[in-house]
């Protein structure tokens, strides 16, 4: 499964084109997101609506739902400021459309399993204190049944 001609429409709409660098990883640590980066003048505010952050979180979120579940961290995370973005956001949202240019061909295979193990398998991965604004921790997790992700 791929959303190939989705993405290549939403990264020309966004105006990430072929000139435009692409990168490896869906975020890096050297971006800290935190509420108080948010815009404090008006005219902060006049500029950040001129950015189409909605429109971006918005394709984003549909291709997180579909076919590319590596964005559900950092579109989750991005989402948070979507009331009040600034360019330190914005920022962070062109990161993941030039990591979505660089992964456009990787896609979702399903192939039917031949040889089945009876066994579950779980993975588990946490972050401490990685929301900057609540100090919450994060944690993902991924449990395989029969060599197939069941959640």
């Amino acid at each position: 499964m791929t959303q190939k001609g989705y993405l290549k429409k939403v990264l020309q709409k966004l105006n990430i084109n072929g000139d435009t660098k692409s990168v490896s990883t869906s975020l890096t640590p050297h971006f800290k997101l935190k509420i108080i980066m948010s815009p404090t003048s008006v005219e902060e505010r006049e500029n950040m609506t001129q950015v189409p952050y909605a429109k971006a979180l918005g394709s984003l979120m549909y291709a997180m739902l579909c076919t590319k579940f590596d964005l559900s961290q950092v579109v989750s995370m991005v989402s948070r400021y979507m009331h009040d973005p600034s360019r330190s956001h914005w920022e962070v949202v062109k990161w993941i459309l030039w990591y979505i240019k660089g992964t456009i061909d990787v896609s979702l295979i399903f192939k039917k399993n031949f040889i089945s193990k009876q066994e579950c398998i779980r993975y588990v991965n946490s972050e401490y204190v990685g929301d900057l604004d609540k100090y919450w921790s994060t944690t993902g997790y991924v449990f395989i049944l029969f060599q197939v992700p069941v959640s």
